[in-house]
């Protein structure tokens, strides 16, 4: 499963993992791979994502997310 997070002045990252957490506009919620087709708008809270190597969190003040085919792409307002 591919995972891309960018904002208006970077991209976060890009590559391949395993699951990924958001928060929820409405609550948290996990995506793994072969994931309904899915667009849900972020809260201020971590994206967590698991690669084969290791785990990572990244603080998201809001935005939007979209799951499709095994893509998940994150458009976040801010990113640390």
């Amino acid at each position: 499963m591919h995972l891309t997070i960018i904002t208006p002045d970077k991209q976060v990252f890009n590559g391949e993992i395993e699951m990924a957490s958001f928060p929820g506009s409405d609550g948290s919620f996990q995506v793994l791979n072969n994931h309904a087709p899915l667009v849900s708008s972020l809260g201020k809270g971590d994206i967590s994502y698991r690669t084969r190597e290791t785990a990572t969190n990244v603080y998201v003040e809001g935005g939007v997310v979209e799951v499709l085919n095994n893509k998940i792409t994150v458009l976040a307002e801010k990113a640390s």
